[in-house]
């Protein structure tokens, strides 16, 4: 029989259907699942290895539903970019990318997943290539990922039919892995992948059942593409060609027009993710978030790459969004803060079609679990604010304590368990150097 292990503290926060929120309660843990959730009470006698949580908030593990691991390699070097054009991108970010080595990735991962496990995020939706890299490194670190592997063409067939055949492998390298889940990820449609690129990538989502990971309506490029190819705008396309039938997980979306998000709003599984601090510091203007919630469409949280953001604590992204939201609409709250914590849970779980997994604590799901400590910084008064609005507007990462994925601890006390982090920083560091050193060549 396996392990149980019984959680006590102060507060869970179950993020269920019902909103349930316990005082002085118990989750009881067996294996990877979840057995059960209540008050103490209901737990004298259980059998199980006990776990006294005291001054600590439960809570389900946070979804980024947007990044690029490995570039962290970047922090600090795209400075002054506005990363969301394809002209920033190129300067501020391609042309680092031409010089980086596998070498360079797996420490790059590792300290990106120490600081996601560091600040409450158990589960995240990558898109880059140098899968071989990131992959070992993602499991060793037992977080949950939605891997998508980067398809970035460019106009060169050569660089296409590359990353297509390793995209062919990745896939099925994945196939039936406990933990991470295989996506497609066209950089950006129409903007930087052919059509016939695009029409290849859906065949091979079918084939593996999964979806595509993209960037969408960062500067308009897409929409200015389609109309003058094709007399109509980006979604239009998209809805044309069947990208609007499969699981589409589609970044930034912020200059979508108003038409088109009634069609989007009738697409299934499409989700758009917000990454207000990227999106901001690339001096872009916010997505109609308040919009894309009237009309229904799924909406989720990410941070983007830490070259643009440049941090993982989605708590410190949930508290940007809302201001950010405010300011947009000219309004306070107009996006209520329990659906902000919904975009980083349960909205981030259905993105990744994990919601019946993952995102809320219930029984029968997997275990993704972290404690926040009660007594940080911005949780009193406890009598006088909302714990939704503690959690976006008051405290940050900082007051994690400790995260859990599918039973196993991934951070107890603070102390990550599954990655050495200034080891990790260390190795990184090397590559930097290594990577800059490479940029005093005359072949940059």
């Amino acid at each position: 029989m396996s392990e149980r292990q019984l959680l006590l503290a102060d507060v869970i926060l179950t993020m269920d259907a019902q909103g349930r929120v316990v005082e002085r309660g118990g989750l009881l843990v067996e294996d990877q699942r979840i057995l059960a959730i209540g008050p103490r009470s209901e737990f004298e006698g259980a059998q199980a290895t006990r776990i006294e949580m005291p001054g600590r908030l439960l809570m389900p593990g946070l979804i980024n539903a947007h990044t690029h691991t490995p570039m962290t390699l970047f922090r600090g070097l795209a400075e002054g970019y506005s990363l969301l054009t394809l002209d920033g991108w190129l300067r501020g970010i391609r042309k680092w990318e031409s010089l980086m080595h596998p070498a360079m990735v797996a420490p790059a991962v590792a300290v990106s997943c120490a600081e996601m496990i560091r600040t409450g995020t158990t589960c995240f939706a990558d898109q880059y290539f140098y899968m071989d890299a990131i992959i070992p490194v993602v499991r060793e670190s037992g977080m949950r990922a939605a891997l998508a592997y980067g398809i970035v063409e460019l106009g060169d067939d050569a660089a296409r039919d590359d990353a297509l055949r390793a995209t062919s492998a990745f896939l099925e390298a994945l196939r039936g892995d406990p933990r991470l889940t295989a996506w497609l990820g066209p950089h950006a449609l129409f903007v930087d992948n052919q059509e016939a690129t695009i029409r290849t990538a859906l065949a091979l989502a079918d084939a593996y059942a999964t979806g595509l990971h993209i960037h969408f309506s960062t500067a308009g490029e897409e929409d200015a593409y389609c109309q003058q190819r094709y007399g109509m705008t980006a979604v239009q396309r998209m809805k044309h060609l069947g990208l609007l039938e499969r699981r589409l997980l589609a970044a930034h979306c912020l200059t979508i027009p108003d038409e088109d998000l009634v069609t989007l709003a009738a697409a299934p599984a499409f989700t758009a993710v917000m990454a207000a601090s990227a999106c901001m510091r690339a001096g872009r203007p916010a997505a109609p978030l308040t919009r894309m919630l009237a009309l229904g469409i799924n909406t989720a949280l990410g941070t983007d790459n830490v070259a643009a953001n440049n941090s993982y604590d989605l708590f410190s992204e949930m508290r940007t969004l809302g201001k950010l939201m405010s300011y947009r609409e000219g309004e306070p709250n107009p996006i209520p803060a329990k659906t902000i914590v919904e975009m980083a849970t349960t909205r981030a779980a259905k993105a990744l079609g994990l919601d019946d997994q993952v995102g809320s604590l219930q029984a029968g799901k997997l275990a993704d679990v972290i404690a926040l400590d009660l007594g940080a910084p911005g949780f009193a008064p406890r009598r006088g604010q909302d714990i939704y609005t503690a959690l976006v507007y008051a405290v940050s990462g900082a007051s994690v304590t400790d995260a859990m994925v599918g039973g196993q601890w991934l951070m107890r006390n603070g102390c990550l368990l599954t990655i050495d982090y200034a080891r990790a920083c260390a190795q990184l560091e090397q590559q930097v150097d290594a990577l800059l050193a490479s940029a005093k060549r005359p072949h940059i």
